[in-house]
């Protein structure tokens, strides 16, 4: 029985960190056992809002491809490329455009709010109005019959359903799937250093390729209880503590159990448990940091599966915007 196909991307807008590793590469990870991946470098969806700062969207593109691999995606268990190298997306984007309603974009609540919130960039663009409909054909052009969504994202994958009932209806013939969302589970909640939800933006994140020492350092200047101000105090990890959602995340469980119990004992200082962290959080990342140290001597193989992976992806996107064309135009149209 054929696996069922599923498609998602990210942005190449800078070096990834710990909330997307918990929060979206391990779930690509299991899903790669379970369906045909397409992971894809959305580097022209980097453009609808670094349309200004254009050339360091393809260093940035190579850096998530390693990382990508450092952290396991396999070439072998998922299809990996980059959305430009596949022009087929930019075309059925075209055709998508020409029978989608203005206002199906105006009500979009992603639009509305980055419109609001970013106000340091211009986005009354084009591009970034219709970026729904790009993302549309990103997903359709695959037949996608899952795409791995968080709750917030859901008006988007409707609208990809909605452009794939109008086409098919257009043109009586059901050529797009329906795709349906794989709704991520509640990851843990990763903490910046300052408690604030991690983000490259809050200046509060640790990189996947950051170094070791820059991970310890990191991890020893982060906030702990602001209530316990000496280690004869006692704490209160579980409320008070910044760190603590971090430290759950790499601790054994019984060790969790001890950690409260010294904490609110007053046996256990904030710096001791930040340095054991540090440790904790070293040893998760070293095979991801000795993965890309392999690739970055292996030039000629981290092209080969980049190539590869375009390959793979042209030639599904080929057939299908083929049969797209055919069936907009009643003949064999090329």
């Amino acid at each position: 029985m054929a696996k069922k196909r599923v498609l998602s991307g990210m942005r190449p807008t800078g070096p990834l960190h710990l909330g997307h590793l918990h929060g979206v590469l391990q779930n690509w990870l299991q899903l790669q056992k379970e369906y045909e991946c397409f992971y894809f470098v959305a580097d022209w969806h980097a453009l609808t809002t670094e349309y200004e700062n254009p050339r360091r969207i393809p260093k940035n593109t190579r850096e998530l491809l390693l990382e990508w691999l450092s952290v396991g995606l396999s070439p072998e268990k998922a299809t990996l490329f980059v959305q430009s190298a596949i022009k087929e997306h930019a075309e059925l984007y075209l055709l998508f455009g020409m029978i989608v309603p203005v206002p199906w974009l105006e009500r979009n609540p992603t639009y509305k709010e980055m419109l609001q919130n970013l106000k340091n960039k211009d986005l009354t663009t084009y591009g970034f109005l219709g970026y729904p409909v790009l993302q549309a054909a990103d997903i359709l052009i695959y037949k996608a019959e899952k795409v791995p969504v968080g709750v917030d994202q859901l008006p988007h994958l409707e609208l990809t359903r909605e452009i794939a009932r109008r086409f098919n209806y257009l043109y009586e013939r059901e050529v797009f799937p329906l795709p349906e969302p794989i709704l991520s589970q509640e990851a843990a909640k990763v903490p910046g250093l300052d408690g604030r939800k991690m983000s490259k933006s809050y200046g509060n994140a640790i990189f996947l390729n950051d170094s070791e020492a820059e991970v310890q350092k990191k991890i020893l200047y982060m906030v702990t209880d602001t209530e316990r101000p000496r280690k004869s105090d006692p704490g209160d990890p579980e409320n008070r503590c910044v760190a603590f959602n971090l430290i759950k995340l790499y601790t054994p469980q019984e060790r969790i159990q001890e950690i409260i119990e010294d904490c609110k004992a007053a046996r256990l200082g904030c710096k001791d448990c930040k340095r054991e962290l540090a440790e904790r959080v070293v040893e998760a990342l070293r095979p991801i940091w000795d993965k890309r140290v392999e690739l970055e001597k292996q030039k000629d193989l981290f092209e080969e599966i980049v190539s590869e992976g375009n390959r793979r992806a042209r030639e599904v996107a080929q057939t299908t915007l083929e049969e797209a064309k055919e069936i907009l135009w009643g003949i064999s149209y090329f």
